[in-house]
């Protein structure tokens, strides 16, 4: 007899693209997945003075004209679907406890999945009770809250490492607080005469010879091309966060080299440290010629796999 698939539904605000990879994954899986990405519902406000008044009452934290918005189109979105096996939420701070509950209410199972630090986003705290399960990638979150430790995945993987390169070493980040260290080790890499691709998401305008400013987003496909066309990942975590970013994984699965100010990450199993340096000390950066002309050395398959989002996934709905 032919077994029914089951339902998953994924809930994200998927503003990068990442989370379709745990999409695609399950469905490959035979399992039949709906994902409401809150990102794409457009909000516009209907003249000055709601935008105006949104901005005082968020920054008060009394509400979000947005996140209501949210709100009500995932109710909307989800009022006509029944027997869902499991729910998977990434970024449920924006939600209320209402509409957590009006959808956990048709699961079997509801998930959290938290790949921010708690102390950056402390909503999260309020809603820590509403899943069965509830994942971080932090683990100083996951020892105070009592959550399973589940770090980022790979999404990406390459079979030969290529010969030549474009650049040497590759990061895209926003403006925002790691700013100031992004431009010293671009200034530090730009002293070593290493040609990198330092590119910073903002409006302003850039004279510095190491770095580029731009205003228009990238997407995954087009960050990836770049990461292929580099040797060396440089990643800079946020203040007060271990958890590992997406570059770390995505240095993982093309193997690359990895540059990091995350000290956290020699815990991991996959850590090597011929193939992945430390930054401990961003006023006196100091990367070894040994580490910068050395090749890759490749991971055991046996670490990788449990990271890749096909073995990944599993976690979420077992």
């Amino acid at each position: 007899m032919h077994e029914d698939k089951k339902n998953i539904l994924l809930i994200t605000f998927d503003n990068w693209g990442y989370n379709q990879y745990i999409a695609d994954a399950l469905e490959k899986k035979s399992y039949r997945v709906k994902h409401v990405n809150f990102h794409s519902f457009e909000y516009t406000y209907p003249d000055f003075t709601h935008k105006a008044f949104n901005f005082i009452t968020k920054n008060l934290g009394i509400v979000n004209l947005k996140h209501i918005h949210y709100n009500d189109i995932i109710t909307d979105e989800i009022k006509n679907i029944n027997n869902i096996d499991t729910v998977i939420y990434i970024k449920a701070d924006f939600l209320s406890k209402q509409t957590i509950e009006t959808v956990n209410q048709k699961a079997k199972k509801s998930v959290l999945l938290i790949n921010d630090s708690i102390n950056r986003y402390p909503n999260t705290k309020n809603i820590l009770g509403l899943f069965d399960k509830v994942f971080s990638f932090e683990r100083k979150d996951c020892d105070k809250y009592d959550l399973i430790f589940k770090p980022n995945f790979i999404y990406k993987t390459i079979d030969r490492i290529p010969k030549h390169f474009k650049y040497k070493v590759f990061n895209i980040s926003s403006y925002d607080k790691r700013f100031p260290v992004i431009k010293k080790i671009a200034e530090a890499l730009y002293d070593l005469n290493i040609k990198s691709k330092i590119v910073i998401f903002s409006s302003k305008e850039n004279n510095d010879p190491y770095l580029e400013f731009s205003k228009c987003t990238l997407s995954i496909s087009e960050i990836n091309a770049l990461m292929e066309e580099s040797e060396i990942i440089l990643d800079v975590n946020r203040n007060q966060q271990e958890g590992l970013s997406f570059r770390v994984f995505e240095s993982l699965g093309l193997k690359k080299k990895l540059i990091t100010t995350n000290t956290d990450i020699v815990t991991y199993d996959f850590y090597n440290p011929e193939n992945i340096f430390v930054i401990e000390d961003v006023d006196n950066i100091k990367i070894p010629q040994s580490f910068l002309q050395s090749p890759y050395k490749v991971i055991p398959q046996e670490i990788l796999d449990k990271y890749l989002v096909e073995n990944w996934v599993d976690e979420l709905i077992n």
